[in-house]
């Protein structure tokens, strides 16, 4: 059973991802909360696999909720999908930084949002290839210099060339292919990556190989 927080100020929004979510045999929302402090509290009381959170909100707003999700400990199993009206605005970026494993944009498909919650569940990046060049065009011009590099030395070359391709936007098959290998091994370079990084998921070895300077944004 794959458990779910909903944190909207929204109630007509968070009714209408409850009433899908509801629906479905698999998935069980746990609780709601109308901003991120009240929702801080709920994911300590019930620990879900996934925390839908909206971007905006009052008190305390998506970023910094998800910010403090990702640094406790306690809370890793726990995996935030940021909710938007806005889709690639400029917080979008600043919340993968801060430990997002990904977004969804509210006007979403409902065959799409559920696809998404499982996709989050099992602990993969909710980035779309498309997305992720999205991304890199908009918000990576050039690397961060506060990086520094963190943990990069530890990566195998194989390693090193899994998440660069990740970086550009490739899925695991399309890795598979660059790399001639299958796309288990891929995911297992990957994963192994992720550890060594001590990323959460896909998304944060984005963001770690573009801040790290492993790869340069190539805008076209």
């Amino acid at each position: 059973m794959i458990r779910v927080l909903l944190v909207d100020d929204q109630p007509l929004i968070r009714s209408g991802f409850r009433a899908l979510l509801d629906l479905e045999d698999d998935i069980e929302v746990v609780a709601e909360a109308a901003d991120g402090q009240e929702g801080l509290a709920l994911a300590r009381e019930h620990l879900p696999d996934v925390a839908l959170v909206d971007i905006r909100m009052p008190v305390v707003d998506g970023i910094e909720t998800t910010r403090r999700i990702a640094s406790d400990p306690a809370l890793g199993g726990v995996h935030v999908v940021i909710l938007t009206n806005y889709g690639l605005d400029e917080y979008v970026f600043e919340a993968l930084r801060a430990g997002a494993a990904g977004f969804l944009v509210k006007d979403i498909v409902p065959e799409d949002f559920l696809h998404a919650v499982r996709v989050a569940a099992r602990g993969d990046a909710l980035l779309a290839p498309s997305i992720t060049r999205k991304l890199i065009h908009r918000y990576l011009d050039r690397p961060a210099a506060t990086a520094g590099g963190r943990g990069l030395e530890e990566l195998t070359n194989r390693e090193r060339e899994a998440v660069a391709l990740v970086a550009q936007g490739l899925s695991n098959d399309e890795i598979a292919d660059r790399m001639v290998i299958s796309p288990t091994t891929a995911k297992t370079h990957i994963n192994r990556a992720m550890t060594k990084l001590d990323a959460r998921d896909r998304a944060q070895l984005v963001v770690l190989a573009y801040e790290s300077g492993l790869v340069t944004p190539r805008i076209t």
